[in-house]
């Protein structure tokens, strides 16, 4: 038991410092770059969705790295699903979350594109380099829209982004980065050896716990979003993340070491796909999620969760 409590410990205590990095590395990098006027709305879709998903890299990164790679694939799939259901259900059950057109037809169907490309990539078992080039690419190709759409869109001036002097930011990132990569190592330790404990697969591991855990920022920033009425921070924080997720914490993760991709994580992939295709749905038809869109999404991670501790 002892054993049990120490890695629940570290665990616990990568989390923290996996949240509390984040939110450093995302005060000081946007507020290093709003001094170099790089224009708000990028700041929002790119600095604030990398880094509310720099958690999912790092763990994913180092999973990968020290050969736990049912965590880092289970991590990215379970963080998605949850960023969905979970995170953007208990939002709009709080308060319906009003979805923009651009988010609609474009950045949705993305995403709802690039999990099934992520579905296929891994459906002869493994996510190798030439796999991992094809998700830069992609990534390379959401950055270019990404910056179309700063120039016809008319930006707007954000108040939650931080004006520190320039060493302050630069001290705030790199705290942040330290943060994260020691809070990553913690918690790939205390999760591995916690499921070995209890004799539980690193793929459940992954999809529930670690997922839960490296999601907490997504989670504080769209539940306070949507709290505020700040939909378009609620629900382009949770597509960019999932695309990030994607595109650069696997691509990323194949680029240094191919992944295998279990055949159990099919289904896991399949969930995430309809996530997202139920999250266009909801939208598409009343340009909002509303209470009841919501209850939906949460009621079906409840029930995602039964399949996986069935099949465990």
């Amino acid at each position: 038991m002892l054993l049990v409590f120490l890695n629940t410990i570290l665990l616990a205590a990568g989390f923290v410092l996996l949240v509390k990095g984040a939110d450093f590395f995302v005060d000081g990098t946007s507020s290093i770059a709003k001094k170099f006027g790089i224009p708000e709305l990028i700041i929002g879709l790119t600095i604030v969705a990398m880094g509310t998903s720099a958690p999912e890299a790092a763990v994913s990164i180092t999973g990968a790295l020290s050969g736990s790679a049912e965590i880092s694939v289970g991590n990215v799939v379970g963080s998605n699903i949850m960023n969905i259901l979970v995170i953007l259900g208990l939002a709009s059950a709080i308060v319906p979350i009003a979805v923009e057109r651009s988010t609609i037809r474009y950045e949705i169907p993305f995403m709802i594109a690039i999990s099934v490309l992520f579905f296929l990539l891994g459906i002869d078992g493994n996510i190798g380099r030439i796999d991992g080039m094809v998700l830069w690419f992609a990534f390379i190709l959401y950055f270019v829209y990404l910056f179309y759409m700063s120039k016809v869109q008319k930006d707007s001036e954000d108040e939650d982004i931080p004006d520190y002097p320039l060493w302050k930011a630069s001290v705030f990132t790199a705290l942040g980065l330290l943060f994260i990569i020691c809070g990553s190592n913690f918690a790939i330790q205390g999760a591995s050896e916690l499921a070995r404990y209890f004799g539980l697969s690193e793929r459940l591991i992954g999809l529930t716990i670690v997922a839960l855990g490296t999601s907490l920022p997504e989670m504080f920033t769209s539940v306070t979003a949507a709290r505020r009425g700040n939909a378009d921070i609620a629900i382009g924080n949770i597509v960019g993340s999932n695309i990030f997720n994607i595109l650069f914490v696997l691509g990323t993760s194949a680029l240094i070491i191919p992944v295998p991709f279990a055949a159990a994580f099919r289904v896991d992939a399949v969930i995430a796909i309809l996530a997202a295709v139920l999250l266009w749905l909801l939208s598409v038809r009343y340009k909002n999620i509303g209470r009841i869109g919501g209850i939906i999404m949460l009621v079906g991670y409840v029930g995602y969760f039964v399949y996986l501790l069935i099949v465990r």
